[in-house]
């Protein structure tokens, strides 16, 4: 599977976890959304090897 946040891509095994394979990338799950293919997912949804899994950041103010 591939996951891309930002200006990086990294190149990952299925039948993780979102929440798994975030973390593996080193990026914080609380501070990002997850789109498998396009739709938001939540972080126990199990990955495939042909998902595409992007990361996007939380963004919050006040």
């Amino acid at each position: 599977m591939k996951v891309i946040y930002r200006d990086k891509t990294w190149e990952l095994r299925g039948g993780m976890t979102v929440r798994d394979a975030i973390r593996k990338v080193g990026v914080d799950p609380e501070a990002v959304l997850a789109l498998r293919n396009g739709v938001l997912v939540n972080e126990e949804t199990i990955l495939e090897d042909d998902d595409e899994l992007k990361l996007v950041a939380v963004v919050s103010g006040g």
